[in-house]
C-alpha cells in the first residue's frame, strides 16, 4: 500500500502526543479553550493499571494510532478504559462548558461505576477495611450491563501475582484495584473497549490493520526517549506505511501491569 504519509510523519505525531503538544490538525478553539493532549502512561499514581493494548488503523491517506489502557481510578473510584488517539484524522472530543470548551484526544470507556464500587465496598470493621475493599457477602459484580460472579479467595489471586496485603486487612479482603487485576489476567475482554468505541473519535471507514496486545513500554516519564527513538513505534510506523501486520516483530514485551508502579497516590 502506497500512502501520502511516510513514517517520519508518523513518528513526529507520536513525539508531539508524547509531550503532551497538540497536533497541527487540533481544532484552532477560542480564548477560553483548554486543550489536553494525552499519551499512554502505564506509571500515572492516580490509576492502578490492569491492561494495555495498540490499535492501528490506515489508508492510503489516513492513519490513526489508539492506545488503550484499563484500570482502577483511584481518583474517581471508577475501573474504565482510556483511549488516547494519535493520528491525521481523529475527531477531537469537545466538551462545552460556560467557561470555554475543553478539547482532547482521548476517551474514557466506564467499567464499573462508582455506584457499584460504592454497594460492594466492605460496610464492617475498622477504618482501613471499609476503604476500597470489597465486602464478604458480594458475590456478584456489574461490569458494564452484566453481572459477573466475584470471587473472594484471596489465594486465587496470588496465583496469578496479585498480592493481597494483608496490613490493616485481617479478613484478606479483596481490594477494588485487585480485582480489576483480576479480571484482566483471567477474563480480558471484560476490561477491553469495544470496537465500535474505539471508532468514536475516528472515521467509521478507516480500515483497521491490527490490534497489538503486547508490546514494548518505555516510561512516559523518560523524556529523553520519545517515541521516534523507540523500536515498538518505529515498527508501528512502518506497519501504518505499508498496510502490512508482518512487520510487526518487536523486542520481548514488557507492558504487563507487573513491570510498572501505578496506582500509588
Amino acid at each position: 500500500m502506497e500512502t501520502k504519509f511516510i513514517e517520519t510523519d508518523i513518528l513526529n505525531q507520536l513525539d508531539r502526543a508524547f509531550n503532551g503538544i497538540p497536533s497541527n490538525d487540533y481544532p484552532k478553539g477560542g480564548p477560553g479553550d483548554v486543550k489536553y493532549h494525552f499519551f499512554l502512561d502505564l506509571e500515572h499514581g492516580y490509576c492502578l493499571t490492569a491492561g494495555s493494548r495498540i490499535h492501528l488503523y490506515a489508508d492510503k491517506s489516513r492513519w490513526a494510532v489508539i492506545l488503550e489502557k484499563s484500570g482502577y481510578q483511584t481518583g474517581r473510584m471508577t475501573a474504565e478504559a482510556e483511549l488516547n488517539y494519535v493520528g491525521n484524522c481523529i475527531q477531537y472530543s469537545v466538551a462545552q462548558y460556560p467557561t470555554g470548551n475543553y478539547i482532547t484526544n482521548t476517551q474514557e470507556v466506564i467499567l464499573i461505576d462508582s455506584a457499584e464500587f460504592e454497594r460492594i465496598e466492605n460496610k464492617e470493621g475498622e477504618e482501613m477495611e471499609t476503604f476500597e475493599r470489597i465486602g464478604k457477602h458480594i458475590t456478584e459484580i456489574q461490569i458494564r450491563d452484566s453481572l459477573v460472579p466475584f470471587d473472594s479467595n484471596p489465594e486465587n489471586y496470588e496465583k496469578v501475582g496479585i498480592h493481597i496485603q494483608t496490613d490493616d486487612n485481617p479478613n484478606q479482603l479483596i481490594g477494588f484495584g485487585d480485582f480489576v487485576r483480576y479480571l484482566h489476567e483471567t477474563n480480558p475482554q471484560l476490561l477491553c473497549a469495544t470496537e465500535s468505541e474505539l471508532r468514536k473519535l475516528i472515521p467509521n471507514d478507516l480500515p483497521k490493520i491490527m490490534t497489538i496486545h503486547d508490546f514494548h513500554y518505555s516510561s512516559a516519564y523518560d523524556k529523553a526517549t520519545p517515541p521516534s527513538q523507540q523500536e515498538t513505534y518505529q515498527l508501528i510506523a512502518k506497519v501504518l506505511t505499508t498496510g502490512d501486520s508482518s512487520h510487526w516483530k518487536p523486542v520481548e514485551p514488557n507492558n504487563s501491569w507487573k513491570n510498572w508502579k501505578s496506582g500509588n497516590l
